[in-house]
């Protein structure tokens, strides 16, 4: 590539950098000045920097970046907001916008876990021996013990079990949650496959559970913790199918660079996947184990994922998208 087509490309991401670099350098944030990029800007100008030395572009040329890098780490590195405007920012617009700008990848995380639910359910609901097929004897005694009427016993719950169950919740959440983002790295089909497997499971769960009249208890149990929590697994479905299809469609990227610059674009989604599935433990733990009329379960858990559905794709729009 000739160097004036190498400027004629990158030039717009190295005045948006300048841009970004001329309000962070006084200190102030206008309104009007769009940082959501800044650090895919700064890294993606290291590489170019590199790529102009290598292939003995103008010094002039490499001067400017070399200036540019510089100005960008230093303002990537020396002023660190603290932690908590940190966290604000990020919940009030970063992550919603993070999620909402990987739609699509959400979409087919969320078609393949809700149609192999349904498909699942619909099966076992016309022949109730096919729930051997999705879960083993153990699983479906298990299931039938956590939540039949006649065969569960929550009288000896206290405080103590409620938190121990709390760190269990998140242990076992955020396992599931990066073993379905990780599966991406395997060109996608890693994240398919989980997400296949846990809407069966859930299918099966929720088909066995109504056929033997234990719907109510299970639907009850589930429906406000399963808002953050389903969708937490969701997200991170999407985000790996994001960093399968870098693999499988790299453009004009080495792999390896190109699965590096989809981990970033998935990283803000991956910390907001994690905060999701704390804040379902938390219900999980504290609410969905109470013994309440199922009235009040079915509303609150209706607003849950109501709320939560109209935070992700509302918030953050004011700001820069």
């Amino acid at each position: 590539m000739r160097q004036s087509q190498f400027e004629q490309r990158y030039q717009p991401q190295w005045r948006r950098l300048e841009q970004g670099l001329a309000a962070l350098e006084k200190k102030q944030r206008p309104k009007n000045v769009d940082l959501s990029r800044f650090t895919d800007d700064y890294q993606d100008l290291c590489h170019q920097l590199a790529l102009s030395r290598e292939r003995g572009y103008s010094l002039v040329l490499q001067d400017y970046l070399n200036d540019l890098m510089l100005r960008a780490h230093r303002q990537l590195y020396r002023h660190r907001a603290p932690l908590m405007p940190r966290l604000a920012a990020f919940l009030r617009g970063d992550f919603p916008r993070a999620v909402r700008a990987m739609w699509r990848w959400h979409l087919i995380s969320a078609l393949a876990f809700l149609l192999s639910a349904g498909l699942v359910a619909a099966m076992i609901l016309h022949d109730p021996e096919l729930v051997h097929t999705v879960v083993d004897g153990n699983g479906v005694s298990d299931l039938e013990n956590m939540y039949h009427p006649d065969l569960r016993d929550s009288s000896d719950r206290n405080r103590a079990d409620d938190l121990m169950m709390f760190g269990y919740y998140i242990y076992n959440n955020v396992g599931i949650a990066f073993r379905t983002f990780a599966g991406g790295v395997l060109f996608g089909i890693g994240s398919l496959v989980v997400m296949l497997f846990n809407g069966s499971f859930l299918g099966a769960a929720a088909a066995h559970l109504t056929l033997v009249g234990a719907g109510q208890p299970f639907y009850t149990f589930v429906i406000a913790h399963g808002a953050p929590e389903l969708t937490a697994i969701v997200l991170a479905g999407g985000a790996g199918l994001r960093l399968g299809w870098s693999l499988v469609a790299p453009g004009s990227w080495r792999r390896v660079d190109a699965l590096r610059r989809a981990a970033r674009e998935t990283l803000p989604v991956m910390y907001g996947v994690f905060l999701l599935l704390v804040l379902a433990a938390m219900i999980e733990a504290f609410w969905s184990s109470r013994e309440l009329d199922a009235q009040i379960k079915y509303t609150v858990g209706g607003i849950s994922w109501a709320l939560l559905y109209f935070y992700l794709l509302f918030a953050g729009r004011h700001g820069s998208e």
